[in-house]
């Protein structure tokens, strides 16, 4: 089975898409936005530059490989990495390994600079999340090119956020402090063609949902994308060429109380003999947004699902549950 995903359009007439906003959100919990929402240039730069990297040899790659174990930025190679792991129901560090290599960099793409010369790491942590991306030495314009289009990205989840906030009934502005120092990191996935059988249980990414307030995800058309549906069966995405998908995250499922949904997903070993690629640019809240039920998503006589959480440590948890 196959689903289409409807199209969201932050750059069209907003008040006209809040009523089907909120409810994608509250049963797919994914929807996609037209590629025009980020300048072709753009785009089309930092997606040729991902994929001569992902061509150059493993050696070379491994240049600007994690330099320690649980960094957070640069090339982790294939297998490295076991998605499932982070999942609520996942295994405790027992996942079978993901079948994909990755470069991700993180917010000191912004070029702002936030002081934590008084803050403690071992206790804070958000010097760790902002620790300094690595760069490849090829393609030499790879620093210029994703940099570019992490900030368009940016500004794009800060529109979508924008139209969420009213789809909730709350003031158009509600989560600019929320996020006004925000923590994304973006990541691009490279699925090698598997020669022979894929080992058992094992798939290009494992099941999980994402940790932030939502992804924004461009692919290329390569088949493998499922979600999981609220009665636990798979359902794969269908590819609209022109378009980017979006996921909310679990700090959205947080804010609105399970109203709308942070859905499982998977890359699933699909036409394996083909390679794969995918740009996902992961928008977080501040390190130290508290998360917690907004008073618009709580019903009379309701408790809240989830106990309130900073942003910041959630997703280093997270994060660190999916090293193998």
């Amino acid at each position: 089975m196959a689903a289409r995903l409807e199209i969201i359009d932050p750059t069209g007439d907003v008040d006209s898409q809040l009523d089907a906003l909120d409810r994608v959100c509250r049963t797919m919990g994914f929807f996609r936005i037209p590629y025009h929402v980020v300048d072709e240039a753009v785009r089309e730069r930092a997606w040729a530059d991902a994929a001569r990297f992902f061509a150059l040899v493993p050696e070379v790659k491994a240049e600007v490989g994690f330099p320690e174990v649980g960094y957070p930025y640069g090339y982790s190679p294939f297998a490295f990495e076991a998605l499932a792991a982070s999942a609520a129901d996942g295994p405790e560090g027992d996942a079978v390994p993901d079948l994909k290599e990755s470069f991700s960099v993180g917010p000191d793409c912004l070029g702002t600079v936030i002081d934590l010369t008084d803050s403690d790491p071992s206790e804070s942590g958000e010097a760790w999340l902002r620790s300094p991306s690595l760069w490849p030495d090829e393609p030499a314009s790879m620093r210029e090119s994703w940099t570019a289009v992490f900030r368009a990205f940016s500004d794009v989840a800060a529109d979508l956020l924008s139209m969420m906030a009213l789809a909730m009934e709350l003031p158009p502005n509600f989560f600019e402090p929320l996020i006004d120092r925000h923590s994304s990191a973006m990541r691009v996935n490279h699925y090698p063609a598997v020669d022979g059988p894929v080992p058992p249980g094992a798939l290009r990414a494992g099941a999980h949902s994402d940790y932030g307030t939502l992804t924004i995800l461009r692919t290329d058309g390569v088949p493998g994308l499922e979600v999981r549906r609220q009665d636990g069966s798979w359902v794969s995405v269908v590819d609209e060429p022109g378009t980017f998908v979006v996921n909310l995250g679990d700090s959205i499922a947080q804010w609105t109380n399970d109203r709308w949904r942070s859905t499982v997903h998977r890359v699933a070993p699909v036409e394996v003999d083909r390679a794969r690629m995918s740009m996902a640019f992961f928008h977080m809240a501040n390190w130290d947004a508290q998360i917690e039920c907004l008073p618009s998503c709580l019903e009379p006589g309701e408790s809240p699902i989830y106990e309130p959480v900073q942003a910041g440590p959630w997703l280093m948890s997270k994060f660190q549950r999916t090293v193998t």
